[in-house]
């Protein structure tokens, strides 16, 4: 831990703390407003099917895409994608992507590798959809069809409430284009759960986390887009060195680093998955690591709450916010200025 080279704030006075605080409000607000939009673009996808899905986004906004990959293909089968933006950007390349639908996810809507993927991936024959908060950005303008945030202004550096709307917006499609009952129905469950979230008690996380210097956080699934959105998030607010995985990767190398202390966050939302990161969780409790394990209904560990397993990793992640917002001010750092950062980050 740094010495604070900032006045740092009471933790919940930060933007950060008021914007995550957010979230359950947002989500009411993007549902009821998103309804006719969303509902005419399932429409649409369930009459003429995409071959394939691709996500566009950078940082939060990639880490919700990978979210929205793992929905998309397990309650849909259709095959889904990260688009490497520099293929574009950089390189020039041109692609083939007739029949594609493109999923940009945003904040600002203003960077410029991401709009030069968007407008490569049009040009290339994609149906593209921007899921952006600023709907008058350059983004929205571009795309073919937009689905508002709504999230409202967000100043913190660190994304919150723009990155659970982010989540519920992908949420929302699958849920329409599946025509799936049950995370519908989870949806409209979803404000009133956030709430619940919000208030959830995960100090033993700051406890634990108060003077580590490294740890890995793991998930699998739906559940892997929230374990790199919480690993990055340690980083840019904690000055913490996290490393978000796969539990399926683990045994492939970065087990070798796991000694007596070592601290893991584990995210199990209650699906096929559940198993198997579970196992892998004792597995490193086994070998000395200090597990903290978010999970619904699993004794001692940071308390979640039960939904559809779709929907459990949007509510973890708004605890988790909670407490990495405590554990910045813990660690001596104002999490609304971390160094060398911005709020629109614009990579060429």
């Amino acid at each position: 831990m740094r010495a604070a080279a900032v006045t740092v704030p009471p933790a919940e006075s930060t933007r950060m703390f008021a914007e995550a605080a957010e979230a359950s409000s947002v989500v009411a607000r993007q549902l009821a407003a998103n309804t006719e939009v969303v509902r005419d673009l399932a429409e649409t996808l369930r009459r003429e099917p995409p071959r394939a899905v691709v996500t566009f986004g950078r940082g939060s906004s990639d880490h919700a895409g990978t979210y929205g990959r793992y929905l998309m293909g397990t309650r849909l089968g259709v095959l889904t994608s990260a688009a490497g933006l520099s293929v574009s950007s950089v390189y020039q390349t041109l692609q083939t992507l007739d029949g594609v639908l493109g999923l940009a996810i945003s904040q600002s809507g203003k960077s410029p590798d991401l709009l030069s993927a968007v407008r490569a991936a049009k040009d290339a024959g994609a149906r593209m959809v921007a899921l952006v908060n600023d709907a008058s950005s350059p983004l929205a303008e571009l795309a073919d069809i937009v689905i508002p945030l709504h999230a409202g202004a967000e100043r913190s550096v660190a994304a919150t409430k723009s990155y659970i709307a982010s989540l519920s917006a992908l949420a929302h499609l699958t849920a329409e284009w599946s025509d799936d009952a049950g995370l519908r129905n989870g949806l409209s469950a979803l404000p009133a759960q956030l709430i619940q979230a919000w208030a959830l008690d995960w100090s033993q996380g700051v406890e634990a986390l108060r003077n580590a210097r490294n740890l890995y956080v793991l998930g699998r699934g739906v559940g892997y887009g929230i374990a790199l959105e919480a690993a990055l998030k340690f980083k840019e607010t904690c000055g913490l060195h996290a490393e978000a995985f796969s539990t399926a990767e683990v045994l492939h190398g970065p087990m070798a680093l796991v000694e007596p202390g070592f601290p893991a966050l584990v995210f199990a939302q209650n699906d096929e998955t559940r198993d198997g990161v579970r196992a892998m969780a004792a597995d490193m409790a086994a070998r000395g690591a200090h597990v903290l394990m978010a999970a619904s209904g699993e004794p001692g560990g940071l308390p979640a709450l039960a939904a559809d397993p779709g929907l459990e990793p949007i509510l973890m992640i708004q605890s988790f916010y909670r407490m990495a917002n405590a554990l910045s001010v813990s660690r001596g750092y104002d999490p609304d200025r971390p160094p060398h950062l911005n709020k629109v980050t614009e990579t060429v």
